[in-house]
């Protein structure tokens, strides 16, 4: 077995603590050597500890002295000898894994432990606690590779680095799509370039295809930052074979850049639960869905078109010359079908706000769904604009619908996987959601499908990637079923709480999150990292994609970078 010795030097010494209440350390180094979040690690006997550090205490062994200024009352050798004996600076330790590192190998029990364990046990949560005055170190590259794995750009993929050190901190993307994520942090914050530097490096690993939900026209093209102007890369130039740019509605362009193809959505792929996932942002009301049974009862797939197509307040005269509902009329069907006429015309004149999106279509020229489909199928990523067709209620019936396409076309894949019906196993999917809130607060999270892919879909290979400024609008359900969350600053204290909520050790990560810098620093804790840790995020530039691709092409200047996004040279 290889030494394990980890190289850095000691920083101080256990004195006391536990499991709940943390350790005790007694600081050995001047305190502004360790920071809170630092990673240190505790070797005791056979069990090497990983730990962060959550707060940092001022101690003393006698109160009265430590409230003098003994400087002024005594030499300095002599103060200084005096608060070395004194004065002292504890770690509080939150111990989250322990690896057992077997005896020493000059031990006669290293043999026979050698021969249990041919491979290096992996780490464990911690169940035990290691001994008074065992040594503790801030953990140094080695450590951080074992725990968190060594880049290759494939399955380990770098996200940033420790904060004092600089060791690179890395994520397993296999883990990370297994389950719901989310990408948190105030505006200005930076997570749009972690989420597009995760993306990246999840199109580059080619394990999982993404469908993105791309709002603000950030993640396909290029474009240039809000706060430097400098070139932000897209995703497509450095992916064009993998990423399909779909834009929503004919003629929907990305700058100067054109769509792969344009989404046109027929009348006859409306279903009743598409148009009841938007009665708060239609304002129907509780008889809408006996309205839409009905329609689709007497129409089937065509109910959508035909109820476009009836008239609202239409009326003839009748043989004895009293008016009665023109046959074109809402208030003729209402009649045959047994509805109240004034119900069924209130919902008609609420849904002429979907009859009038111009992407909504009886016969589009293809079928843009279903090639979605296909290509997120192949292996392909999909970046959907949504263009000029950019409202709230856009975006909730768009995205809705997608997703339900999605859903069924991956539960019938897996069930066809599992009965053997087919030999291929579903590739995985990362559906990516901006402004996450809209969709999953309390009062629309039980009329999305979103929330149903975050609660049930893992077992049928799709999960979302959540980006939102706001967690603690995102209904608790969702939140409690996100596995891996990356968080940046975050101002408000209950964004904090919703991010924390469900997780151990929420008192000692909670200071960690609150103090995060404003930009480029992030707290990465879940499912997929091992354990918490506050890191230094990489940057989304020029060497990011030099480490990535071996690009090593200079980025467009701003000039050129404009005049592709269809913008005057001054443009900012």
């Amino acid at each position: 077995m290889e030494d394990q010795t980890t190289n850095n030097p000691d920083i101080g010494f256990v004195i006391g603590g536990g499991l709940e209440a943390n350790l005790d350390v007694r600081l050995s180094v001047p305190p502004q050597d360790v920071q809170e979040g630092a990673f240190v690690v505790i070797d005791s006997n056979n069990w090497r500890f990983y730990g962060l550090v959550t707060d940092l205490r001022l101690t003393a062994i006698d109160e009265q002295y430590a409230n003098q200024l003994n400087s002024q009352r005594f030499t300095p050798y002599l103060a200084e000898q005096l608060n070395k004996q004194t004065l002292f600076t504890n770690l509080a330790v939150m111990p989250v894994l322990m690896k057992d590192r077997g005896p020493d190998p000059a031990s006669p029990d290293y043999r026979g432990w050698r021969l249990n364990n041919m491979e290096d046990p992996a780490p464990m949560p911690v169940k035990t606690i290691p001994n008074h005055h065992a040594p503790v170190k801030l953990a140094d590259k080695a450590d951080i590779a074992d725990i968190f794995g060594e880049e290759d750009n494939k399955t380990i993929f770098r996200v940033g680095s420790t904060r004092e050190q600089g060791h690179p901190v890395c994520l397993n993307l296999d883990k990370f799509v297994q389950r719901s994520s989310g990408i948190f942090g105030t505006t200005g914050s930076g997570k749009s370039f972690l989420a597009r530097m995760i993306l990246a490096g999840l199109i580059h690993a080619d394990h999982a295809s993404t469908l993105i939900f791309d709002m603000h026209n950030e993640y396909g093209p290029d474009t240039s930052s809000s706060d430097t102007g400098q070139p932000v890369p897209g995703l497509k130039g450095k992916f064009s074979n993998k990423v399909r740019l779909v834009g929503l509605g004919a003629g929907t362009k990305f700058g100067n850049m054109n769509a792969d193809f344009n989404l046109e959505i027929s009348h006859s792929d409306i279903k009743v639960e598409d148009v009841l996932q938007l009665t708060q942002i239609l304002n129907l009301k509780e008889t809408t869905a006996t309205t839409l049974d009905k329609l689709e009862n007497d129409f089937h797939e065509n109910w959508f078109n035909e109820f476009m197509q009836m008239n609202v307040g239409g009326v003839v005269e009748n043989e004895e010359g009293k008016t009665e509902p023109a046959p074109d009329s809402v208030a003729f069907w209402a009649r045959q079908a047994g509805i109240h006429a004034g119900a069924a015309e209130a919902l008609r004149s609420k849904l002429g706000r979907l009859f009038n999106r111009p992407y909504l279509i009886d016969a589009p020229a293809s079928n843009g769904l279903q090639a979605i489909i296909d290509a997120l199928e192949d292996g392909r990523h999909v970046v959907l604009s949504f263009g000029k067709n950019d409202s709230e209620l856009d975006y909730l019936l768009v995205t809705n619908l997608i997703t339900r396409k999605i859903r069924d076309a991956w539960e019938q894949s897996t069930e066809d996987y599992h009965s053997g019906r087919s030999k291929t196993e579903p590739r995985p999917l990362v559906v990516v959601v901006e402004e996450a809130h809209k969709l999953l607060n309390r009062e629309m999270a039980s009329q999305t499908i979103f929330s149903t892919i975050a609660r049930e879909m893992r077992k049928y290979y799709v999960t979302l990637l959540i980006i939102d400024q706001r967690p603690s609008q995102i209904y608790d359900e969702v939140m409690s079923q996100l596995g891996t969350r990356i968080s940046g600053s975050l101002g408000d204290e209950n964004d904090i709480n919703a991010v924390l909520s469900g997780l151990p050790g929420r008192g000692g990560l909670r200071g960690m999150l609150a103090k995060l810098q404003p930009k480029e620093e992030v707290l990465m804790l879940g499912w997929g990292v091992p354990m918490p840790i506050p890191i230094r995020s990489r940057r989304y530039d020029q060497n990011f994609w030099i480490d990535l691709l071996g690009d090593k092409t200079k980025p467009k200047s701003i000039k050129d970078l404009n005049r592709g996004l269809g913008m005057d040279d001054d443009s900012d």
